[in-house]
Protein backbone atom coordinates (compact mmCIF):
# COMPACT_ATOMS: atom_id res chain seq x y z
CA UNK A 1 0.00 0.00 0.00
CA UNK A 2 2.85 2.43 0.87
CA UNK A 3 4.50 1.81 -2.50
CA UNK A 4 1.19 2.36 -4.28
CA UNK A 5 0.61 5.62 -2.40
CA UNK A 6 4.08 6.91 -3.31
CA UNK A 7 3.61 5.94 -6.96
CA UNK A 8 0.33 7.82 -7.41
CA UNK A 9 1.83 11.02 -5.97
CA UNK A 10 4.82 11.37 -8.27
CA UNK A 11 3.21 12.96 -11.32
CA UNK A 12 1.19 15.49 -9.33
CA UNK A 13 4.27 16.40 -7.31
CA UNK A 14 5.83 18.09 -10.34
CA UNK A 15 5.18 21.81 -10.03
CA UNK A 16 3.99 22.18 -13.63
CA UNK A 17 1.37 19.46 -13.12
CA UNK A 18 0.35 20.62 -9.64
CA UNK A 19 -0.13 24.25 -10.71
CA UNK A 20 -2.02 23.10 -13.82
CA UNK A 21 -4.48 21.05 -11.75
CA UNK A 22 -5.08 23.93 -9.34
CA UNK A 23 -5.48 26.56 -12.06
CA UNK A 24 -8.04 24.52 -14.01
CA UNK A 25 -10.07 23.09 -11.14
CA UNK A 26 -10.03 26.07 -8.77
CA UNK A 27 -9.64 29.02 -11.13
CA UNK A 28 -11.34 27.82 -14.32
CA UNK A 29 -8.14 27.86 -16.33
CA UNK A 30 -6.78 31.22 -15.19
CA UNK A 31 -3.04 30.87 -14.63
CA UNK A 32 -3.04 32.39 -11.15
CA UNK A 33 -0.59 29.86 -9.70
CA UNK A 34 2.81 29.88 -11.37
CA UNK A 35 4.83 26.70 -10.95
CA UNK A 36 7.77 28.87 -9.87
CA UNK A 37 5.72 30.11 -6.92
CA UNK A 38 5.25 26.62 -5.48
CA UNK A 39 7.36 25.20 -2.69
CA UNK A 40 7.28 21.75 -1.16
CA UNK A 41 5.25 21.46 2.04
CA UNK A 42 5.47 18.74 4.65
CA UNK A 43 2.85 16.08 3.94
CA UNK A 44 3.31 14.27 7.25
CA UNK A 45 1.59 15.17 10.51
CA UNK A 46 1.15 13.36 13.82
CA UNK A 47 -1.91 13.01 16.02
CA UNK A 48 -2.65 11.18 19.24
CA UNK A 49 -5.49 8.70 19.61
CA UNK A 50 -6.04 5.85 22.07
CA UNK A 51 -2.99 7.10 23.97
CA UNK A 52 -0.83 6.35 20.93
CA UNK A 53 0.85 8.57 18.36
CA UNK A 54 -0.21 8.04 14.76
CA UNK A 55 1.08 9.45 11.49
CA UNK A 56 -1.09 10.78 8.69
CA UNK A 57 0.27 11.60 5.28
CA UNK A 58 -1.28 13.78 2.58
CA UNK A 59 -0.83 12.69 -1.03
CA UNK A 60 0.67 15.98 -2.24
CA UNK A 61 1.01 19.33 -0.50
CA UNK A 62 2.65 22.60 -1.58
CA UNK A 63 2.93 26.20 -0.46
CA UNK A 64 1.75 28.82 -2.92
CA UNK A 65 3.87 31.83 -2.08
CA UNK A 66 4.95 35.26 -3.20
CA UNK A 67 8.62 35.39 -2.39
CA UNK A 68 8.84 34.36 1.27
CA UNK A 69 5.19 35.20 1.99
CA UNK A 70 2.87 32.19 1.98
CA UNK A 71 -0.39 32.84 0.12
CA UNK A 72 -1.89 29.41 0.85
CA UNK A 73 -1.17 25.77 1.45
CA UNK A 74 -2.66 23.60 -1.30
CA UNK A 75 -3.13 19.86 -1.03
CA UNK A 76 -4.27 17.09 -3.38
CA UNK A 77 -5.86 13.80 -2.36
CA UNK A 78 -6.50 11.03 -4.89
CA UNK A 79 -9.45 8.65 -4.68
CA UNK A 80 -10.38 5.75 -6.94
CA UNK A 81 -13.43 4.88 -4.80
CA UNK A 82 -15.94 6.86 -2.76
CA UNK A 83 -15.01 7.02 0.93
CA UNK A 84 -17.65 7.66 3.58
CA UNK A 85 -15.31 9.37 6.05
CA UNK A 86 -13.48 11.55 3.53
CA UNK A 87 -14.66 14.82 5.17
CA UNK A 88 -13.15 13.66 8.48
CA UNK A 89 -9.88 12.76 6.79
CA UNK A 90 -9.64 16.10 4.97
CA UNK A 91 -10.47 18.14 8.07
CA UNK A 92 -7.73 16.26 9.94
CA UNK A 93 -5.18 17.18 7.26
CA UNK A 94 -6.31 20.80 7.10
CA UNK A 95 -6.54 21.06 10.88
CA UNK A 96 -2.96 19.88 11.27
CA UNK A 97 -1.83 22.54 8.80
CA UNK A 98 -3.71 25.25 10.70
CA UNK A 99 -2.36 23.96 14.02
CA UNK A 100 1.17 24.38 12.70
CA UNK A 101 0.43 28.09 12.23
CA UNK A 102 0.01 28.39 16.01
CA UNK A 103 3.69 27.72 16.62
CA UNK A 104 5.37 30.68 18.38
CA UNK A 105 6.79 33.41 16.13
CA UNK A 106 8.27 36.84 16.66
CA UNK A 107 5.09 38.36 15.26
CA UNK A 108 1.85 37.59 17.11
CA UNK A 109 -0.30 39.23 14.42
CA UNK A 110 -2.35 37.41 11.80
CA UNK A 111 -0.11 38.47 8.93
CA UNK A 112 1.65 35.08 8.82
CA UNK A 113 -1.59 33.07 8.77
CA UNK A 114 -2.72 31.62 5.45
CA UNK A 115 -5.61 29.45 4.19
CA UNK A 116 -5.39 25.72 3.60
CA UNK A 117 -7.25 24.25 0.61
CA UNK A 118 -7.47 20.55 -0.24
CA UNK A 119 -8.59 19.22 -3.63
CA UNK A 120 -10.00 15.70 -3.67
CA UNK A 121 -9.59 14.15 -7.12
CA UNK A 122 -11.99 11.26 -7.74
CA UNK A 123 -11.02 8.99 -10.65
CA UNK A 124 -14.03 6.66 -10.67
CA UNK A 125 -15.88 6.65 -13.99
CA UNK A 126 -18.57 3.98 -13.57
CA UNK A 127 -20.63 6.09 -11.18
CA UNK A 128 -20.54 9.44 -9.40
CA UNK A 129 -19.12 9.91 -5.92
CA UNK A 130 -21.85 8.56 -3.63
CA UNK A 131 -20.53 9.28 -0.14
CA UNK A 132 -20.86 12.38 2.07
CA UNK A 133 -19.26 15.63 0.98
CA UNK A 134 -19.97 17.43 4.26
CA UNK A 135 -18.80 16.77 7.79
CA UNK A 136 -22.36 17.09 9.15
CA UNK A 137 -23.48 14.22 6.92
CA UNK A 138 -20.91 11.96 8.57
CA UNK A 139 -22.12 12.61 12.13
CA UNK A 140 -25.00 11.48 14.28
CA UNK A 141 -25.86 14.77 15.98
CA UNK A 142 -28.45 15.14 18.75
CA UNK A 143 -31.02 17.71 17.72
CA UNK A 144 -30.18 20.22 20.51
CA UNK A 145 -26.51 20.21 19.40
CA UNK A 146 -27.08 20.82 15.69
CA UNK A 147 -26.96 24.64 15.84
CA UNK A 148 -23.50 24.46 17.44
CA UNK A 149 -21.75 21.91 15.20
CA UNK A 150 -19.82 23.59 12.40
CA UNK A 151 -19.84 22.03 8.95
CA UNK A 152 -16.83 21.32 6.74
CA UNK A 153 -17.19 20.55 3.03
CA UNK A 154 -14.61 18.79 0.90
CA UNK A 155 -13.63 20.21 -2.51
CA UNK A 156 -14.43 17.18 -4.67
CA UNK A 157 -13.60 17.07 -8.37
CA UNK A 158 -14.86 14.12 -10.40
CA UNK A 159 -12.23 13.84 -13.12
CA UNK A 160 -14.28 11.55 -15.37
CA UNK A 161 -17.15 14.06 -15.33
CA UNK A 162 -15.15 17.10 -16.41
CA UNK A 163 -16.40 18.76 -19.56
CA UNK A 164 -14.42 18.64 -22.79
CA UNK A 165 -13.78 22.35 -22.36
CA UNK A 166 -12.31 21.78 -18.90
CA UNK A 167 -10.09 18.94 -20.14
CA UNK A 168 -8.79 21.20 -22.93
CA UNK A 169 -7.74 23.79 -20.32
CA UNK A 170 -5.05 21.50 -18.89
CA UNK A 171 -1.59 22.17 -20.30
CA UNK A 172 0.41 19.53 -18.47
CA UNK A 173 0.46 15.73 -18.66
CA UNK A 174 -2.68 15.77 -16.52
CA UNK A 175 -4.70 16.61 -19.64
CA UNK A 176 -4.06 13.07 -20.94
CA UNK A 177 -5.01 11.61 -17.56
CA UNK A 178 -8.29 13.53 -17.51
CA UNK A 179 -8.97 12.76 -21.18
CA UNK A 180 -8.61 9.02 -20.53
CA UNK A 181 -11.14 8.95 -17.69
CA UNK A 182 -13.62 11.20 -19.50
CA UNK A 183 -13.50 8.96 -22.58
CA UNK A 184 -13.88 5.81 -20.47
CA UNK A 185 -16.91 7.30 -18.71
CA UNK A 186 -18.56 8.35 -21.96
CA UNK A 187 -17.70 5.44 -24.25
CA UNK A 188 -16.15 2.68 -22.11
CA UNK A 189 -13.41 2.94 -24.69
CA UNK A 190 -10.31 5.07 -25.17
CA UNK A 191 -8.93 6.61 -28.36
CA UNK A 192 -5.34 7.62 -27.55
CA UNK A 193 -3.74 10.96 -28.25
CA UNK A 194 -0.43 11.59 -30.01
CA UNK A 195 0.29 14.47 -27.64
CA UNK A 196 3.80 14.19 -26.18
CA UNK A 197 4.06 13.08 -22.56
CA UNK A 198 6.60 15.10 -20.60
CA UNK A 199 6.94 13.03 -17.42
CA UNK A 200 6.61 9.60 -19.03
CA UNK A 201 7.49 7.29 -16.15
CA UNK A 202 5.47 9.16 -13.54
CA UNK A 203 2.53 9.47 -15.93
CA UNK A 204 2.49 5.72 -16.55
CA UNK A 205 2.83 5.00 -12.84
CA UNK A 206 -0.22 7.14 -12.07
CA UNK A 207 -2.21 5.52 -14.88
CA UNK A 208 -1.24 2.08 -13.65
CA UNK A 209 -2.46 2.81 -10.11
CA UNK A 210 -5.64 4.66 -11.07
CA UNK A 211 -6.77 2.13 -13.69
CA UNK A 212 -5.53 -1.01 -11.93
CA UNK A 213 -3.81 -2.02 -15.18
CA UNK A 214 -0.15 -2.88 -14.55
CA UNK A 215 0.62 -2.88 -18.26
CA UNK A 216 1.11 0.90 -18.19
CA UNK A 217 4.16 0.71 -15.96
CA UNK A 218 5.30 -2.55 -17.57
CA UNK A 219 5.47 -0.70 -20.87
CA UNK A 220 8.03 1.68 -19.42
CA UNK A 221 10.02 -1.00 -17.63
CA UNK A 222 10.07 -3.55 -20.46
CA UNK A 223 10.21 -1.51 -23.66
CA UNK A 224 13.56 -1.00 -25.35
CA UNK A 225 12.27 2.29 -26.76
CA UNK A 226 10.44 4.50 -24.26
CA UNK A 227 6.99 5.58 -25.47
CA UNK A 228 6.43 9.32 -25.90
CA UNK A 229 2.63 9.43 -26.30
CA UNK A 230 -0.45 7.38 -25.49
CA UNK A 231 -0.61 5.88 -29.00
CA UNK A 232 2.82 4.35 -28.46
CA UNK A 233 1.92 3.34 -24.91
CA UNK A 234 -1.17 1.37 -25.98
CA UNK A 235 0.60 -0.16 -28.98
CA UNK A 236 3.38 -1.42 -26.69
CA UNK A 237 0.83 -2.65 -24.14
CA UNK A 238 -1.06 -4.59 -26.81
CA UNK A 239 2.16 -6.12 -28.12
CA UNK A 240 3.20 -7.15 -24.62
CA UNK A 241 -0.24 -8.63 -24.04
CA UNK A 242 -0.02 -10.63 -27.28
CA UNK A 243 3.47 -11.85 -26.44
CA UNK A 244 2.39 -12.82 -22.93
CA UNK A 245 -0.69 -14.58 -24.32
CA UNK A 246 1.44 -16.47 -26.86
CA UNK A 247 3.89 -17.53 -24.15
CA UNK A 248 1.07 -18.65 -21.89
CA UNK A 249 -0.60 -20.49 -24.76
CA UNK A 250 2.62 -22.33 -25.65
CA UNK A 251 3.23 -23.17 -22.01
CA UNK A 252 -0.32 -24.45 -21.56
CA UNK A 253 -0.03 -26.43 -24.81
CA UNK A 254 3.19 -28.06 -23.68
CA UNK A 255 1.69 -28.93 -20.31
CA UNK A 256 -1.42 -30.35 -21.97
CA UNK A 257 0.68 -32.34 -24.42
CA UNK A 258 2.84 -33.71 -21.62
CA UNK A 259 -0.22 -34.78 -19.66
CA UNK A 260 -1.72 -36.50 -22.70
CA UNK A 261 1.54 -38.37 -23.22
CA UNK A 262 1.61 -39.47 -19.60
CA UNK A 263 -1.99 -40.70 -19.77
CA UNK A 264 -1.33 -42.59 -23.01
CA UNK A 265 1.68 -44.36 -21.52
CA UNK A 266 -0.26 -45.26 -18.39
CA UNK A 267 -3.14 -46.64 -20.48
CA UNK A 268 -0.74 -48.73 -22.59
CA UNK A 269 0.67 -50.26 -19.42
CA UNK A 270 -2.79 -51.12 -18.12
CA UNK A 271 -3.82 -52.67 -21.45
CA UNK A 272 -0.58 -54.67 -21.59
CA UNK A 273 -1.39 -56.17 -18.20
CA UNK A 274 -4.88 -57.08 -19.45
CA UNK A 275 -3.55 -58.73 -22.65
CA UNK A 276 -1.01 -60.77 -20.67
CA UNK A 277 -3.63 -61.55 -18.04
CA UNK A 278 -1.35 -60.10 -15.36
CA UNK A 279 -2.97 -59.06 -12.08
CA UNK A 280 -3.49 -55.31 -11.67
CA UNK A 281 -2.93 -54.88 -7.97
CA UNK A 282 -2.93 -51.73 -5.87
CA UNK A 283 0.87 -51.80 -6.04
CA UNK A 284 0.80 -52.00 -9.85
CA UNK A 285 -1.56 -49.02 -9.95
CA UNK A 286 0.72 -47.07 -7.61
CA UNK A 287 3.77 -47.92 -9.77
CA UNK A 288 2.00 -46.79 -12.96
CA UNK A 289 1.04 -43.51 -11.27
CA UNK A 290 4.59 -42.89 -10.03
CA UNK A 291 6.24 -43.82 -13.34
CA UNK A 292 4.03 -41.36 -15.24
CA UNK A 293 3.94 -38.61 -12.61
CA UNK A 294 0.16 -38.74 -12.29
CA UNK A 295 -2.12 -39.52 -9.38
CA UNK A 296 -3.46 -42.94 -8.42
CA UNK A 297 -6.97 -41.50 -8.84
CA UNK A 298 -6.10 -40.53 -12.43
CA UNK A 299 -4.95 -44.10 -13.18
CA UNK A 300 -8.16 -45.56 -11.74
CA UNK A 301 -10.25 -43.04 -13.71
CA UNK A 302 -8.33 -43.91 -16.89
CA UNK A 303 -9.00 -47.62 -16.34
CA UNK A 304 -12.71 -47.02 -15.71
CA UNK A 305 -13.03 -44.96 -18.92
CA UNK A 306 -11.54 -47.89 -20.87
CA UNK A 307 -13.55 -50.66 -19.14
CA UNK A 308 -10.53 -52.13 -17.37
CA UNK A 309 -11.54 -53.84 -14.14
CA UNK A 310 -9.42 -52.91 -11.13
CA UNK A 311 -9.39 -54.29 -7.59
CA UNK A 312 -11.69 -52.48 -5.20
Amino acid sequence: MAEKDMTEKKLEDFNDVFSDIVNVLLFNGQELVDEKDLAQANTMSIYKADDKLHEQDRDVSKYWQNGTIKIAMLGIENQTKSEAKMPLRVISYDGAAYRAQLLPTDDDSLQECYPVVTLVLYFGYEHHWNKPLNLLDCLNIPEPLKPYVNDYRINLFEIAWLSDEQVAMFKSDFRMVADYFVQMRKNRNYIPSKETIKHVHEFLQLMSVMTGDNRYEEVYNNSERRPTNMCEVLEAAINQGLERGLEQGLEQGLEQGLLQGQLKTALNTLQRHVRRQLPITDQVIADIAEDNNISVEKVRSLAKENNIVLPC
